[in-house]
């Protein structure tokens, strides 16, 4: 409808007087002109853009939040079998792993260096270094292809003209993140490398789990990015015709859901890095009480909720089910993993049904 045929139809219905002022209709002109124009913008943008190109786009983002998550799952496996400090170096392109048995006792011998060895792994053999090694390199290399999947792809599809001008940014800020999420995980890798954290014979040598949190937190972001911009071109949310005042209560419970999701994630990356889970396998109580002893042992008190382990698993015990069977179990590896999926599979599902809802913004008066 064009600003002069609204107009008309508006005349229709303000009451006939011999003095009607053009700026009695000209806020209501304005505001219909400006709506046709966005709306017409979106058209044009989205119509220029083949469906060839829509539908390969929506495959490509789909498959790069499906390497994220298969690297949220390598990387759980790494931490469980305590294999992210065989390697003590990092390389922006990577490295090529050891062939011969003398580049393999190399490898070895810089790992000997290293608090991990000198702590805690002294009797560790050869071989069993050898699948640590594996583990973390196959991590890291997994995080590579990632950057490749990304990169080749997005220059392809950008020459030809298939992201809008809202789709580049967000491009740009996935391959941010990416970049900013290797870096990330030196990082943290870099925490359990440095002798000056582990002085006493009976200190643990691992990463920082300040680090390891946010490691893990950025990738959850990167996934959701990468979904979330999947659903919305390949499966465009559909304009809601009534907004009720339930549904948007609705809206604002999946929103709060999908935050609760992200924050429990979080708060079992702190468990990881403690190896809080190790502490307390019993379930509903801790020990025989409700509420531990050593709950807030640590001062100043707001360093439990990220130091004591104790305080972090009691915190993430808002988690069931799988969470359960993992402290029962004493943290077998296998459901371990299963469990962090499990946390990123309930995130999905929360981002598919408020990507449904984006369009409940308000009730309209």
């Amino acid at each position: 409808m064009s600003a002069l045929c609204f107009a008309s139809k508006l005349c229709r219905f303000i009451p006939v007087t011999r003095n009607v002022k053009l700026t009695q209709i000209q806020p209501y002109l304005k505001r219909t002109t400006v709506t046709i124009a966005r709306k017409g913008l979106q058209k044009i943008a989205f119509d220029e853009i083949p469906e060839v190109g829509n539908k390969w786009v929506g495959r490509w983002l789909f498959g790069c939040s499906g390497m994220v998550f298969g690297a949220v799952v390598i990387g759980g496996l790494t931490r469980l079998t305590e294999s992210g400090l065989s390697m003590t170096d990092w390389h922006l392109f990577g490295k090529r792993p050891p062939i011969s048995q003398i580049e393999w006792e190399r490898e070895f011998s810089q790992y000997q260096d290293y608090p991990e060895f000198k702590l805690k792994n002294k009797d560790i053999s050869l071989e069993e270094f050898k699948f640590i090694w594996w583990m973390e390199y196959g991590h890291r290399q997994w995080g590579r292809t990632i950057g490749a999947f990304f990169l080749l792809p997005a220059a392809y599809f950008w020459q030809k003209g298939w992201f809008t001008r809202a789709m580049k940014k967000r491009v740009i800020a996935c391959g941010v993140l990416i970049g900013f999420q290797g870096l990330l995980g030196w990082y943290m890798v870099k925490s359990g490398l440095e002798e000056h954290r582990f002085k006493e014979p009976s200190d643990v040598p691992r990463v920082s789990q300040y680090r390891l949190t946010a490691h893990l937190g950025s990738a959850f972001v990167l996934y959701s990015l990468f979904l979330w911009n999947a659903l919305g071109v390949t499966y465009p949310a559909q304009q809601i015709k009534q907004v009720t005042a339930q549904a948007m209560k609705f809206r604002k419970l999946a929103h709060m859901t999908k935050g609760w999701v992200f924050i429990t994630a979080l708060s079992g990356a702190l468990v990881a890095g403690l190896d809080a889970g190790l502490v307390y396998n019993s379930f509903p109580k801790m020990a025989d009480r409700w509420i531990p002893s050593d709950l807030l042992a640590f001062s100043p008190t707001l360093r439990n909720f990220t130091e004591n382990p104790t305080t972090v698993q009691f915190d993430h015990r808002i988690m069931v089910g799988l969470g359960i069977s993992t402290l029962l179990l004493y943290v077998p590896t296998g459901l371990a993993a299963l469990h962090q999926s499990g946390s990123l599979l309930t995130l999905s599902f929360a981002i598919w049904l408020t990507h449904e809802l984006k369009h409940l913004k308000k009730i309209p008066k």
